[in-house]
């Protein structure tokens, strides 16, 4: 059959008609045959002619035949015959190129390529080869038997001859990709055609003048589920294939995820269950996330592990309680083996919670510095009291922990909340310290409040006593905040007023009085704001006046000053008691400036507030003065320096107290450590010998003239030079009746440096000081509140929860301490455990 002449089609013109192409004929219809017939030959075989060059290659192999014989004529011509069908398959796999385009016309050309043709069918595979570049087109299956390979060959000109009397009649070739079942083909100009998705109209490129796009990039728009409409609608697309065919089963459905490959790493086969291993973890998620103990007995949490392990037996409630103890107890042994180390002592805090049915929890926590000159702190008991109101209440909590840890006169500190205990119960605290240790100071060294709880109480009476200005506020707060209309007229009326604010507002936490800060920060650098709103939004009627404003803003001037005092605490490690000196002495300056105001409403509001941080003040300044002798960058000029400030004329008397109880307290320190009276001692050839007269008035042999008799003992002089020895031993005597902390005072101080790590100078001097590096460590580890670092600034005190105050004491303590050990880091976790009997 003669190759079609290209200028009878639109889409390509003859000057540019392809002097290389390789022509493919349009296969019969179902209704004009049953098959495509190959016939079966032995070989193939392309003769050299001058328009045929045939280059080493692979051997076509045709399905059910050793070898393809093709006739030889002008163009290799598959005949249809009626010896070999050739199957339905399950793939079409046609490489994508830009080397060639397939232009829509009677028979496809396919230039640089064997001038061969092959008949059109819809089961056709022509695989990938290095010499052959094969466009993409619409044939999108491949037959189910073997592949038909077709050697890739020179390109050599094919004449425009007629092909004999098989030529196929001249007919447009049907589309036969399912992509064609959700796009539409639409012209938009001259040898541009574009494919437009029917659902969500985005239209692709499909021909552009001589180059087809081909169909990949639509089915990737169908199958990937790119397409917008079809996400939102949720609806499953139409499969590529009909149900049920081999080329469904292998294309998968249009919603199916695309197949991608990953690199994994190799899987590690037949890992034993561990059920001990699993049993612990499930433990430990249960302490460290605080999660009640029936959660194994949940069935959504059962199924969840069945899930990730059919084979693992889940424990019961009683089991996992009882992992939860033992994971206790090893901590809590080492624990006992850190504390048991340390060179000084432990200083206690002391919390009270309470559940809903009164009933009283003692947290106990202890404060400490290791031999490694680190700070610890640790839960150490969780105590329940049942009369948390009655006077001996802590007493009951301190001397059972002191039993457990075996710190019968390793206590220094106890720092209680005031605010929680009478008088009766510290003047009770005070006893059983002057019993436990007499000789630290006569039991003087007892912090009767919590420094967070003083400065939430001072912040809450502050913000007490504008209760309805701060209501106001609150609520024009809200009032903005909980609509979005209202928010979006507001920010357009802050660009309007060009307010140069970048704080947002916020509804304020009334259990965190930091919140309720922020919340009045906020509302005052956007005050003019809400003065015009009004006009905006004439709904709006809560707006504050002019003297309501500057009455926050005071008062927002002295709550900075309490959260920056305040937010110390809640660093990621507690402070040394000497950072709190230098800032509770500036605190109670500036509160005592403010109370003597002339200002009559700063003054009203400050005094009461100044009238309680001075009592706190002077309950606590003696050890917060003697840790900051404990700073050689301060030593006693920073404490004579501040005493001179907020005492005045009594100055002289506080400092004079301070520096007398940092004496006697190194004295408790230095006497375990005098030395006894030493044996005879020697100095060189030269000695002074005491020796016992065996029998008075009896000579002794070898007692020389020099040798004198006092009171039964036989003083050698030797040479005679042993007075000098004697006057030289009395001088350096007098010379080392120096303390160590007389020595440490009258050294210069040193450079106050802003990142001074003051433990890690200690931790340098330790030989230099080896007596006052122990008192040190020591009066630095003394906590000064209570609370963790996460409740500074709560207004209400902690409260047990039912579900704790439901269980045991002792499974409600292993809870607790656990979990507080392990987020410590305090010991590492081991994968074996000790197995508790609850």
């Amino acid at each position: 059959m003669a190759c079609p002449d290209p200028a009878k089609h639109g889409k390509m013109k003859t000057e540019n008609f392809y002097k290389l192409h390789l022509v493919i004929w349009d296969a019969p219809s179902s209704m004009e045959t049953d098959t495509t017939i190959v016939s079966e030959v032995d070989t193939t075989i392309i003769p050299q002619t001058d328009t045929t060059h045939v280059l080493e290659t692979e051997a076509a192999i045709l399905p059910e035949t050793d070898a393809a014989i093709l006739p030889e004529t002008d163009a290799a011509i598959l005949p249809e015959t009626d010896a070999t069908i050739i199957p339905e398959t399950e793939h079409a796999i046609i490489p994508e190129t830009d080397h060639a385009t397939i232009p829509e016309t009677d028979h496809a050309t396919i230039p640089e390529t064997e001038h061969a043709i092959i008949p059109e069918t819809d089961h056709a595979i022509i695989p990938e080869s290095d010499d052959a570049v094969i466009p993409e087109t619409d044939m999108d299956f491949i037959p189910d038997s073997d592949m038909a390979i077709v050697p890739a060959t020179p390109a050599t000109p094919l004449d425009n001859e007629q092909a004999g009397s098989e030529t196929q009649p001249n007919k447009r070739r049907r589309k036969k990709s399912i992509v064609w079942e959700h796009f539409t083909v639409e012209t938009v100009g001259p040898g541009h055609t574009r494919a437009c998705c029917k659902q969500c109209k985005k239209s692709f490129a499909y021909i552009t003048g001589s180059k087809l796009a081909g169909t990949s990039h639509l089915k990737r728009h169908i199958a990937l589920g790119i397409c917008p409409v079809s996400r939102q609608r949720n609806q499953l697309l139409l499969p590529y294939t009909t149900p049920g065919s081999k080329s469904a089963s292998a294309y998968g459905s249009a919603t199916d995820p695309p197949k991608r490959r990953y690199r994994t790493a190799p899987a590690i086969a037949n890992v034993p269950l561990d059920q001990e291993r699993c049993s612990l973890e499930i433990a430990k998620m249960i302490i460290m996330h605080e999660y009640p103990l029936h959660i194994v007995e949940h069935p959504g949490f059962i199924d969840f592990v069945r899930t990730l392990n059919p084979h693992y037996n889940m424990v019961s409630f009683n089991t996992v309680q009882g992992d939860c103890v033992a994971i206790y107890l090893r901590e809590k042994q080492r624990l006992l083996n850190l504390i048991s180390t340390i060179p000084g002592r432990v200083n206690l805090t002391l919390d009270l919670r309470t559940s809903n049915q009164n009933l009283g929890y003692v947290f106990l926590t202890g404060h400490f510095i290791d031999s490694d000159w680190k700070v610890h702190r640790h839960i150490l008991n969780v105590v329940m009291v049942p009369y948390p109101d009655s006077d001996h209440a802590f007493n009951q909590a301190v001397v059972a922990c002191l039993s457990d840890w075996n710190l019968e006169g390793r206590l220094f500190t106890l720092t209680v909340d005031q605010s929680v205990s009478s008088e009766a119960v510290i003047a009770n605290l005070r006893g059983l310290t002057s019993v436990k240790n007499p000789h630290l100071l006569n039991s003087q060294i007892l912090i009767g409040s919590c420094y967070a709880h003083l400065l939430s109480g001072l912040a809450q009476d502050a913000l007490g006593s504008m209760a309805d200005t701060i209501k106001k506020i609150r609520d024009s707060v809200k009032y903005v905040r909980t609509s979005e209309a209202h928010e979006e007229k507001f920010d357009e009326l802050k660009q309007q007023l060009q307010v140069p604010s970048t704080k947002d507002l916020l509804i304020d936490d009334q259990t965190r009085w930091d919140t309720t800060y922020h919340m009045l920060v906020a509302a005052c650098e956007l005050k003019e704001v809400f003065a015009c709103f009004d006009a905006s939004d004439p709904d709006y009627k809560l707006t504050p006046s002019m003297d309501d404003w500057k009455q926050v803003e005071t008062l927002c001037s002295y709550l900075k000053i309490l959260f920056d005092a305040a937010n110390i605490l809640t660093g990621p490690t507690y402070p040394t008691a000497s950072t709190f000196f230098h800032e509770v002495s500036k605190l109670h300056l500036d509160l005592a400036h403010a109370a003597t105001s002339q200002d009559p409403f700063v003054s009203n509001l400050i005094k009461p507030l100044q009238e309680k941080f001075d009592k706190y003040w002077r309950g606590c300044c003696l050890i917060l003065a003697v840790a900051v002798v404990m700073d050689p960058r301060f030593k006693m000029k920073l404490v004579e320096f501040s005493f001179s400030r907020i005492f005045g004329e009594d100055a002289e008397t506080w400092i004079r107290i301070v520096d007398d109880g940092i004496h006697d307290l190194f004295l408790d320190y230095f006497a375990p450590v005098l030395p006894l009276p030493e044996a005879p001692m020697e100095n060189g050839t030269e000695s002074i010998i005491k020796t016992e007269l065996p029998d008075e008035g009896m000579p002794q042999e070898g007692v020389s003239h020099e040798e004198l008799q006092h009171d039964g003992t036989v003083i050698s002089f030797g040479d005679g030079l042993s007075d000098f020895d004697v006057y030289i031993s009395e001088i350096s005597s007098g010379q080392q009746t120096k303390s160590e902390l007389d020595q440490y005072l009258e050294e210069s101080l040193l450079p106050r440096v802003q990142d001074f790590d003051l433990l890690g100078w200690w931790k340098l001097n330790n030989l230099k000081y080896p007596i006052l590096s122990k008192m040190a460590a020591d009066v630095l580890s003394i906590p000064i509140s209570t609370v963790d670092p996460d409740s500074v600034f709560d207004t209400q005190s902690m409260k047990i929860d039912s579900y704790r105050s439901s269980l045991r004491p002792v499974t409600l303590e292993a809870l607790v301490c656990a979990k507080n050990w392990l987020q410590s880091g305090s010991s590492e976790t081991s994968s074996a455990f000790v197995k508790a009997e609850v």
